[in-house]
């Protein structure tokens, strides 16, 4: 089998192209030596974040673990609050146990804030007459709020409406479909 000279010449610099990839300088690079302005922290010293110019930061060693665990607390609540639609089974109003801590977190801050003004709005998928979807829609809607009240909001604070089937989530007539249509939605004004 005989082989170019092209051939054999892509196949020498092939080889040589891996040998120079494959080779090191030698050198072993100590613990700090990267040339980064990174380096690492003392666990027990925590760290500090500076915003810039002269400012002094805020610095997680002097937090005490109480005061973690209340931010840590805070950025959950607030995460929670984030979640403003709440789901129901196929006719009930009743709420899912998985929608209790998000509503928790709404209650207490419309109990925090009480010049905040909420709109429950209570939904129905397409099932069932206009009167029947109509009626269940203000039904969650009307849970909400009794949840709500209970855990410390006021009802002055909220205003429940009921659409029925009128404003749909999601088009179509699958178990998915009505599945997300049979929600209340919290409309913070």
């Amino acid at each position: 089998m005989k082989l170019s000279a092209q051939t054999k010449v892509i196949a020498l610099l092939f080889s040589a192209g891996l040998f120079a990839g494959c080779s090191t300088t030698g050198e072993n690079m100590e613990e700090g030596g990267y040339d980064s302005d990174v380096a690492p922290i003392d666990q027990d010293q925590g760290s500090t974040v500076y915003g810039g110019g002269d400012q002094d930061g805020v610095s997680s060693s002097s937090m005490t673990e109480e005061e973690r665990m209340e931010i840590q607390q805070q950025s959950e609540q607030q995460a929670l609050r984030e979640i403003t639609t709440f789901y129901f089974d196929f006719d009930t109003s009743e709420i899912k146990p998985e929608a209790r801590d998000g509503l928790m977190a709404h209650a207490r801050y419309l109990s925090n804030n009480p010049g905040q003004n909420v709109r429950l709005e209570g939904h129905a998928d397409e099932r069932g007459s206009k009167e029947y979807n109509l009626a269940i829609g203000e039904r969650r809607a009307n849970a909400v709020q009794s949840f709500l009240v209970v855990n410390g909001a006021s009802r002055g604070q909220m205003e429940t409406v009921s659409y029925g089937e009128e404003k749909p989530a999601v088009m179509g007539s699958s178990e998915s479909a009505w599945a997300q249509n049979r929600r209340v939605e919290l409309v913070f004004e």
